[in-house]
């Protein structure tokens, strides 16, 4: 097992290894595009189900502090804030500042 990685999260990662040994080009190819079609909407409630713990930890009294939420989830403290704030990906949905201001 990888350090630091959760026994549920490697035993997926042990399953996508599986897709990617398939001999047979085209059984991966179908396996993939069947794993692909699944990630689209599991990835959109696993966000959802990810700011919910931070805005869940965020509202205790006294709230968590940003830096307590990254060490806790594994993640920075960057990448803390803007699941609160609700962005993901590479940031292309980020507000950009203002560089007049």
């Amino acid at each position: 097992m990888r350090p630091g990685v959760t026994e549920e999260a490697q035993r997926v990662i042990d399953a996508m290894e599986a897709v990617e040994a398939i001999a047979d080009p085209e059984e991966r190819a179908r396996a993939i595009g069947e794993v692909l079609a699944d990630q689209a909407e599991r990835a959109r409630r696993w966000r959802e189900d990810r700011r919910k713990t931070v805005l869940d930890l965020r509202a205790q009294q006294p709230p968590v502090s940003y830096r307590k939420i990254a060490a806790r989830l594994g993640v920075s403290l960057r990448t803390v804030q803007d699941i609160e704030a609700g962005y993901s990906g590479s940031g292309k949905n980020r507000p950009r500042k203002d560089p007049d201001t």
